[in-house]
């Protein structure tokens, strides 16, 4: 069995942690390609053993990584989006209308990726529902909130979100958040997406109230990057949680890749440049 006391939200370590001692077991299935501008793992878990065996949900774990940190904006940023944008597409099935939810706390940097994702989102429920003849097949039907943390408002994120839920009726959840990592090779350079939803807070061992198909009772896609990483167990000192000094270019990077992608998803009809004139 794998650690289960490391911090990571990260299905490519927890496969890997295995795979290091024995081939992988059956359920388990690993792929990968590259492109221009990503390696991309595909991690499907299919069985009820598989899932015990790597700590995770069955369902898929796609995972993109660049050869440079995303605390800087590549050169190919619009290809890097177009690419993610695809890959997020591969687990959406063409939803009637989306929620994306911004988790996190936006007041602590490096749990802020979900809330400055959200900033950039292009919404578009309300045109569809106050200003029909504006809207287009160009456009996806889209909200996106950012409920904050349970220190801040008391409430549990799940039941907020499954309150909004109820009320707008989406087809189809995404939620973002940042990520924990054990390998410092992933630290700000993978981008995991999953079709098994997210518990808040699972990577550090502080999990909150799953947003998930079975506790929301739609679909519920994840999209983060990890912005810690865990360094250390040792008994005597405790567990040693590290972030990278440019975190909040980190932050700023990523969540403009995740925001340019997820719109791209969202709204086909729409090119990058017309995205980002529309929620700069």
């Amino acid at each position: 069995m794998p650690n289960t006391s490391q911090r990571t939200d990260l299905a490519l370590e927890r496969a890997n942690s295995i795979k290091s001692e024995a081939p992988l077991p059956d359920g388990i299935n690993v792929s990968s390609k590259k492109t221009s501008c990503f390696e991309i793992t595909d991690v499907s878990v299919t069985t009820d053993t598989a899932s015990e065996k790597i700590d995770k949900p069955k369902g898929r774990y796609i995972t993109l990584e660049t050869s440079s940190r995303l605390d800087m904006r590549p050169q190919n940023f619009e290809q890097s989006a177009i690419d993610l944008a695809e890959e997020i597409c591969s687990l959406m099935k063409s939803p009637e209308s989306v929620l994306v939810v911004g988790l996190g706390n936006e007041e602590i940097t490096p749990d802020s990726l979900g809330p400055r994702v959200i900033s950039h989102i292009f919404s578009t429920r309300h045109i569809k529902t106050n200003a029909p003849t504006l809207f287009s097949s160009d456009l996806g039907e889209v909200c996106a909130i950012s409920p904050g943390v349970m220190g801040q408002t008391g409430i549990e994120v799940g039941e907020l979100i499954k309150s909004v839920c109820e009320s707008v009726k989406p087809s189809l959840v995404i939620a973002v958040d940042a990520l924990a990592c054990s390998e410092l090779s992933h630290l700000g350079k993978t981008v995991q997406l999953t079709d098994t939803g997210i518990s808040p807070g699972s990577g550090v061992l502080n999990s909150r109230k799953e947003l998930s198909l079975s506790t929301l009772g739609i679909p519920c896609i994840a999209v983060g990057v990890p912005t810690i990483a865990d360094l250390s167990t040792n008994a005597q000192n405790g567990p040693l949680m590290v972030t990278p000094r440019s975190v909040d270019k980190l932050i700023s990077c990523s969540a403009q890749l995740i925001s340019s992608a997820l719109n791209l998803a969202l709204h086909p009809g729409l090119n990058l440049e017309e995205i980002i004139s529309l929620t700069s």
